[in-house]
């Protein structure tokens, strides 16, 4: 349990200290390049879900942020009691508390930077994203079939430290599950 508060400590301070530098120093919009064009501080906030998608206005950005909450406590207490009960290794624990600490950090943008930075109301602030990395910027060939002509970018989504905690922890999760987690024996498991 240690290693897990440690990691999802370090990499909620990190997270929210990017956010907050950020959100303080920058204007939505605005972008500096940090190795070239191929890496670039770009802030948007997002109001919605990944890749910005939303639903519903107010009530669905409640409701939205109503369900994170819930399973980010959900989770906090399964991968708890995987950690206790000896069902991860340590590369596990790690992988487990990367994604819980990157929900928390989007919950708290949700939670409270609506009403710290006066935009909105509790529960409906905007997650704050800034790293960009346009890897590859051009018009594909028109013999391609479907997108043959059009400009297109890799990699276009413009995501937060929590966010690529999420997908390192549930890449490590799914590539090597095996090497990570340990299936007790039926007797050993603990109770429910």
């Amino acid at each position: 349990m240690k290693l897990a508060a440690w990691v999802a400590m370090a990499l909620l301070v990190a997270d929210q200290a990017s956010k907050l530098w950020v959100r303080t120093q920058m204007f939505p919009g605005e972008s500096f390049e940090v190795l070239g064009r191929y890496f670039q501080i770009f802030f948007i906030e997002n109001n919605g879900m990944a890749f910005g998608l939303e639903w519903g206005g107010r009530f669905g950005k409640l409701m939205l942020t109503s369900f994170r909450l819930v399973a980010v406590v959900g989770l906090g207490y399964y991968f708890r009691r995987m950690i206790q009960s000896g069902q991860t290794t340590q590369a596990g624990t790690v992988a487990l508390a990367l994604i819980w600490s990157g929900a928390c950090g989007n919950i708290i943008d949700s939670l409270f930077y609506g009403p710290l930075f006066g935009y909105e109301t509790f529960m409906h602030g905007r997650v704050v994203d800034m790293l960009y990395f346009p890897l590859y910027q051009g018009f594909l060939p028109s013999w391609l079939p479907i997108w043959g002509g059009e400009y297109w970018v890799f990699f276009r989504p413009v995501f937060n430290l929590a966010d690529a905690a999420i997908s390192v922890g549930v890449g490590m999760s799914m590539l090597f599950y095996n090497r990570l987690f340990v299936t007790l024996p039926k007797e050993e498991q603990p109770l429910a």
